[in-house]
């Protein structure tokens, strides 16, 4: 879910996955600043939970990066699993925020797969092949080649292929939730150079600062009308 952003991989360039996410992060933010976006809003977001997204990045890096071979398959499972159930804490705490679900599902896609295979995430044969990964690996991996996997079509079964730098397999459950990504940034930033998508992503009330500042507002006009 949104602490995939943290993840790394012992079978890939390091940190492939998380860096190519990141790159997708960064697409993102140019796009919509492109499209008049103001990244000054970012400002007045108020994040909360933030102690349940980091404990949710801490177990991943521990399980996946720093000690993949730790723990037995069944602990690693559980640990894993452990930091989706964070992070779904997370993005609960802060379901105020425009377009999150979109990254939701994402993330919820991604966990059905993970749970339905005993706490990894199966990857195709074809896609770790055509990314250059090797199918069989040792220590546990937060993806990997599962014998009769459960839900295949929601695991990764997508890849960059080994002649690109971040090559790497990747679910549709990624693909959107760096959609819901782009959108909840577009809804908080605005386009304005599109004004139909700036109406569908924007939320349809204020901002707290500008709801703080209209009730200040309203308030000044209205003692003023008293006292005149």
């Amino acid at each position: 879910m949104v602490e995939e952003l943290a993840l790394g991989r012992d079978d890939a360039a390091p940190g492939a996955h998380g860096m190519t996410i990141f790159v997708g992060l960064a697409f993102a933010v140019v796009l919509v600043v492109a499209l008049g976006g103001r990244l000054a809003n970012l400002g007045s977001v108020e994040l909360r939970g933030q102690a349940a997204i980091i404990g949710a990045f801490g177990l991943q890096v521990l399980v996946v990066t720093v000690a993949p071979h730790a723990f037995s398959h069944p602990v690693a499972s559980a640990i894993h699993l452990a930091s989706y159930a964070l992070a779904i804490v997370f993005v609960y705490a802060n379901r105020h925020l425009p377009n999150l679900w979109i990254a939701a599902l994402g993330g919820t896609s991604n966990f059905l797969a993970i749970t339905a295979n005993g706490g990894t995430m199966p990857a195709s044969k074809t896609a770790l092949a055509a990314a250059g990964l090797p199918v069989a690996h040792t220590g546990f991996d937060n993806s990997g080649a599962v014998a009769h996997a459960r839900l295949a079509f929601l695991g990764d079964i997508f890849s960059f292929p080994k002649s690109l730098p971040l090559a790497n397999v990747f679910s549709i459950g990624d693909v959107l939730l760096l959609i819901g990504a782009a959108a909840m940034l577009a809804g908080i930033c605005g386009c304005p150079r599109f004004p139909a998508l700036d109406r569908l992503l924007r939320r349809s009330r204020p901002a707290p600062r500008e709801d703080a500042i209209l009730h200040s507002t309203s308030a000044a006009n209205g003692q003023g009308s008293t006292s005149r």
